[in-house]
């Protein structure tokens, strides 16, 4: 198992933040970068795709210095989910292995609902979350009986960021996910 993959890919995407691209950009630019790194999977140690029976789990790869970025190996149990959540900043989510669904939602009288079709994505596939492109979704393993793994970058540390879930009755709740591969002292978690 090489680290170079990841390596190279922290490289070219702080040289593309480097050039200060504009959202729309960034996203593209950012996703073929994300592409390339989950079209093969012989790179990700088998610390950062341990699945956990009781839930997800979201491990930190990579926190660049200057705070522009994170990378995030999730790791989905059988039939393991996400509350309906947001990010707050920009994101893309590459699925390295197995498959997931991103359900998109929009508010609407007072309450999230569920905005067009899940979007199933396979390993090699990128999909992008920002407050402008959206940002609130549910996702969720593919499979009831294995394991899948995707890999997320988003435009901060995003397991030290004040995000929100959204309860099904309304409202929206505050949390901090950290990492699973971290301790982060004094921060509410989902």
């Amino acid at each position: 198992m090489s680290a170079a993959p990841l390596r190279d890919f922290v490289a070219d995407f702080a040289r593309l933040l480097d050039r200060r691209p504009d959202e729309a950009d960034l996203l593209e630019a950012g996703g073929s970068l994300l592409r390339r790194l989950v079209a093969r999977d012989d790179w990700l140690p088998q610390a950062f795709a341990r699945p956990d029976p009781a839930r997800y789990q979201q491990y930190l790869l990579h926190a660049d210095a200057a705070g522009r970025f994170s990378v995030v190996s999730f790791v989905w149990g059988p039939g393991q989910a996400t509350p309906v959540h947001d990010h707050t900043v920009w994101g893309l989510i590459g699925m390295l292995r197995g498959a997931e669904y991103s359900q998109p939602y929009r508010a609407q009288d007072g309450l999230m609902k569920a905005d067009g079709p899940p979007v199933r994505l396979e390993p090699g596939d990128v999909e992008a979350v920002s407050p402008t492109v959206g940002d609130v979704h549910r996702v969720h393993n593919a499979f009831d009986d294995r394991v899948s793994i995707s890999i997320h970058v988003y435009g901060a540390d995003i397991g030290t960021v004040q995000r929100h879930t959204y309860p099904a009755g309304g409202g929206r709740k505050p949390f901090v996910s950290g990492y699973a591969n971290t301790l982060l002292p004094d921060l509410p978690t989902p």
